[in-house]
């Protein structure tokens, strides 16, 4: 990712985190429409799971100027993850949910140069999670 492109996430993201608690509903409405199969992944509260959303791109947009510093929470989260069953062919699911929330979201402010810097922080990120999670399966 660009500095450009950093700073574009993280900019756009202070715009969110007024409307958190709706843009974590909004994507969850996104996720199941996209695959209603995803839903027997979550067996918590979604609304509880959209607090732990949004804490975690919080962490991870805040972070993305120093990535070296949050690749490690990151892995872990995707080994986790595998736990849950996430399964490789799912993050792209997420990450379509999640541009389609950020558009529905920012509205106008969701430039294609917004929009470009958020594919590229998701992927970079899903690249990572991919990895890790692949690790964590060949482990087992």
């Amino acid at each position: 990712m660009t500095p450009d492109q950093i700073k574009l996430v993280q900019d756009s993201f202070r715009e969110v985190v007024p409307i958190k608690t709706a843009a974590a509903a909004l994507f969850y409405d996104r996720l199941f429409a996209i695959d209603g199969s995803l839903k027997a992944l979550f067996h918590a509260d979604v609304s509880k799971q959209g607090a732990k959303l949004m804490a975690a791109l919080g962490f991870v947009v805040h972070g993305l100027s120093r990535a070296e510093t949050i690749l490690p929470t990151v892995q872990d989260l995707a080994r986790r993850h595998v736990g849950y069953g996430v399964e490789e062919h799912h993050y792209p699911i997420v990450g379509q949910a999640l541009i389609e929330t950020l558009d529905a979201g920012l509205g106008e402010a969701f430039t294609q140069d917004v929009r470009e810097a958020w594919q590229a922080a998701y992927g970079l990120l899903a690249g990572v999670m991919i990895a890790a999670a692949r690790e964590a399966q060949l482990a087992a």
